[in-house]
């Protein structure tokens, strides 16, 4: 199956102007500083790539407005690793199947926002799928197999995670039971460095976490450009789009895979099957918050096409493209689709 994309900008309209659909940044320049006052910064986290660009009338204070963001990303993912010993989250894997593990606040509000959006979608969101998740290795080539699977998969629930908000402790109902927050986290830290830069009174920043991006203001007069990424061609993207303002983020089969015997083993786990979701390329979701957008992202992945847009459209806020595995495109009612 070949998929063949022939939008142009021109033939993209929305009914928001502005309104940012993509997950590739194009002339951004967020590895140093672009220009006198454009101040920036990267760094390899969180298993990408994550970046901040900012503009400041001081050199001194733009440079360290974005150090600081970069501090805040690796902060997070120091609390939210899976891969970090000593992270919140791995303290608590290891431990809260045999009573209440205390958490800090932000931890403890970011898990309940997580249950939030399990409870909304049916469970198509779950930090539980860990539970199986941890087995595959994709930079090794390895998946469980079936047997490793349903030995597992019971644990695989997001109701087996109990939260007692009076005591901020976190429990899980039975052994087994393991979360991971790679579908929220990265959302969240862009989203982190954001209200930062706001309240030191930036009105023009671009962040972003591999798929995920936040805007702040426009760049000086000009839209910021993004695109959404071509899931099968590497280096092209669907189509190139402005922004101000907004948050975006993209999940795809293309981020951390491998191939075996013609099959696609990607990250995106089903909760019901323990297995990678099948029949969809890429979603990318469009909205005021990045935590909520990268959750969504990963939530409509799960879903599918017809009820991940279904499910979008009880969000007033937020908007959906869908790339199937036909090939086919499917937008939530505030998109319009291009032409032809």
């Amino acid at each position: 199956m070949s998929i063949r994309f022939t939008w142009t900008p021109g033939q993209w309209s929305a009914s928001r102007l502005l309104r940012p659909v993509a997950a590739v940044l194009l002339g951004s320049s967020a590895t140093g500083i672009a220009t006198a006052e454009w101040f920036g910064g990267q760094l390899e986290l969180m298993g990408t790539s994550v970046s901040v660009e900012l503009w400041h009338d001081d050199a001194a204070v733009g440079q360290a407005l974005a150090e600081q963001v970069l501090a805040e990303y690796r902060r997070v993912d120091d609390s939210m690793s899976t891969y970090k010993e000593q992270s919140e989250i791995s303290v608590i894997n290891s431990t809260a199947d045999r009573g209440a593990v205390p958490a800090s606040d932000e931890f403890f509000r970011l898990i309940e926002r997580a249950q939030d959006l399990s409870r909304q979608s049916g469970g198509a969101f779950d930090i539980t799928y860990e539970s199986v998740g941890y087995l595959y290795d994709f930079r090794a080539r390895k998946r469980p197999s079936a047997g490793e699977i349903d030995e597992r998969l019971s644990a695989v629930d997001y109701t087996l995670v109990l939260l007692d908000p009076a005591s901020r402790t976190i429990e899980f109902a039975r052994p087994g039971v393991r979360i991971n927050l790679g579908g929220i986290a990265k959302g969240y830290a862009v989203e982190r460095g954001a209200a930062i830069l706001r309240e030191a009174g930036v009105d023009n920043a671009l962040l972003n976490a591999g798929g995920d991006t936040r805007v702040l203001g426009d760049r000086r007069g000009q839209p910021w450009i993004v695109g959404i990424r071509h899931p099968r061609v590497s280096g092209e993207v669907v189509t190139r789009l402005p922004i101000v303002d907004e948050a975006i983020s993209t999940s795809g089969d293309y981020e951390r895979f491998f191939e075996e015997d013609g099959h696609r083993y990607h990250h995106i786990i089903n909760p019901v099957t323990g297995t990678p979701t099948e029949g969809i390329l890429s979603v990318t979701v469009i909205g005021p918050d990045a935590t909520m957008t990268d959750g969504l992202s990963t939530t409509l992945f799960v879903l599918g096409a017809e009820a991940g847009i279904e499910f979008v459209e009880t969000l007033p806020a937020y908007e959906a493209i869908i790339v199937e595995a036909s090939g086919r495109l499917s937008f939530s009612t505030g998109l319009v689709p291009p032409e032809g």
